[in-house]
């Protein structure tokens, strides 16, 4: 009866090891297939990348030069009160 059990424990083990070599050959496969599609579409996802870091850039310039004259009015308008409340 010790024997029965110690080849299921066999069998399974040996399962166990069968059905991850059969995931890791089934996972290197799929990568192997996707390969030319990430190659022909890795140019399109810089270009993506390119085009959406600079329309950050852009919209950040934008903010700085809008923000900009902001600030400057804010201290030409908030000065006479500061000098005042520095001098009383």
């Amino acid at each position: 009866m010790l024997s029965l059990l110690f080849g299921l424990f066999v069998i399974a083990i040996v399962g166990i090891i069968a059905l991850a070599v059969v995931g890791t050959l089934l996972k290197f496969t799929i990568h192997l297939v996707l390969l030319p599609l990430k190659l022909v579409l890795f140019p399109i996802i810089a270009i993506v990348v390119l085009v959406k870091v600079a329309v950050l850039l852009a919209i950040g310039a934008v903010m700085f030069a809008i923000l900009v004259p902001v600030a400057i009015m804010l201290a030409i308008l908030a000065a006479p009160f500061l000098l005042i409340g520095a001098l009383s």
